[in-house]
């Protein structure tokens, strides 16, 4: 009897248990609920926290499960970020202008509100014209589809010809770092259209619920975040599960062999790379708004081997794994940099963590691969792997071996 989905992945129930449970007491204690044991502040770091685990499980499907080493996925995740803090700025500023024009001793036209708000977006980089890239800013439905469908595009025709030519390997991965270093080199350009170094910013003031302290939309967007995260677990979990998983854990181990078997490899790749970055947009369109910032420097290439490092430590093939790695670096990331971390005095020297992060990391990083190359997750496994039965003697069919005595009564 074929057992199910659940039956197969007793992971997955625990994950969304925990998950939830983690969610109800940060609600419980949090600013918005009245208590106040966690700050507006934190709230945010964790509710981004989430986010960025979210990425790290579709970098791990792509790198873990299928072998696709990409040092791009946080370009996907940043244009997620820019697509939905496009409608940010544009319907906040739109506010902002339609107050100020109420005083005027004429009913401002449509193009003049329209001037209006561009002055006030594009006047740093010193333009008050909207670019074509921002023709559906002004619509919440276009600029959602485009944080899914844009980052699916452009993998879909970058996989496409990266695979259909049988790159793989290093060769693929500076592929993939080339494609995020163009992308963040063009946005670094004041004529994009996007506000060049300046970037989004203020995409933390949501349309609609200046009513609402940040105490509460910072809770929503945590709520908002924990459900990404599970649907995206419970996605993958079911995706790497059965025989599609089979296949690109194939393709990942010996991608010839798969291929000689008859079975359309490029088909697969095309599929992970696609769906992975989609993933990684929606995990950026919610990240964004809590940083409530978004500039180039956000795609930049060391932003995705950040993200493999994630994986790497918390252990690559395994989705809790993933999560782990990104919960840990990240929380850990916000404590050695936000100060929290005591300067250590050596005498002749000071060490301070705020210079010194990368570094700690870097060697983690090292330590990992070389002693513990199944990372943290590795840990678990062991843990849950079943002991070996401690049997003495040869128990095989051979003439004089001895046989077990199972089963009789003592």
């Amino acid at each position: 009897m074929r057992k199910s989905f659940i039956a197969q992945n007793p992971s997955v129930l625990w994950f969304l248990a925990g998950l939830a449970i983690f969610t109800l007491g940060v609600t419980f204690m949090s600013e918005a609920a009245g208590v106040d044991i966690i700050s507006t502040s934190f709230l945010k770091t964790l509710g981004k926290t989430l986010c960025l685990c979210l990425v790290a499980i579709a970098m791990d499907v792509v790198w873990g499960y299928c072998g696709i080493l990409s040092l791009g996925h946080f370009a996907f995740f940043g244009i997620g970020g820019y697509a939905i803090g496009m409608w940010l700025m544009y319907a906040r500023t739109e506010g902002i202008v339609a107050t100020s024009l109420e005083s005027a001793a004429l009913p401002p036209t449509p193009q003049e509100i329209t001037d209006a708000i561009g002055s006030q977006i594009f006047g740093v980089v010193g333009s008050s014209e909207f670019p074509a890239i921002w023709a559906f800013s002004h619509s919440l439905p276009l600029q959602l589809l485009a944080v899914v469908f844009v980052p699916g595009l452009l993998a879909l025709v970058f996989g496409w010809l990266a695979f259909r030519s049988r790159v793989t390997g290093v060769y693929l991965s500076i592929l993939t770092q080339a494609m995020t270093l163009a992308l963040s080199l063009y946005f670094f350009q004041n004529d994009t259209g996007l506000r060049g170094n300046n970037g989004l910013s203020g995409l933390q003031n949501v349309p609609g619920l200046e009513a609402r302290s940040q105490a509460v939309v910072s809770l929503w967007f945590f709520w908002a975040s924990a459900v990404a995260l599970g649907m995206g677990y419970v996605l993958f979990a079911y995706i790497v599960s059965g025989k599609f998983g089979s296949v690109i854990r194939a393709i990942r181990d010996n991608e010839a062999r798969v291929r000689f078997l008859g079975y359309h490899v490029e088909q697969y790749k095309l599929f992970i790379f696609t769906c992975t970055a989609m993933v990684a947009g929606i995990a950026g369109a919610l990240y964004y708004p809590q940083a409530g910032i978004i500039n180039p420097a956000e795609i930049a290439p060391i932003a995705s081997i950040y993200l493999a490092v994630w994986v790497a430590i918390g252990g690559r093939g395994r989705l809790y794994g993933a999560v782990i790695g990104a919960a840990l670096v990240s929380l850990m990331s916000s404590w050695f940099t936000g100060g929290s971390a005591p300067n250590i005095n050596l005498g002749f020297y000071v060490i301070k963590w705020t210079d010194w992060w990368l570094v700690l990391l870097g060697v983690s990083f090292v330590l990992v691969t070389l002693y513990f190359p199944k990372g943290i997750g590795g840990i678990f496994d062991a843990l849950a792997r079943k002991p070996a039965v401690d049997r003495q003697g040869d128990y095989g069919p051979d003439k004089g071996a001895w046989r077990a005595q199972e089963g009789k009564p003592e």
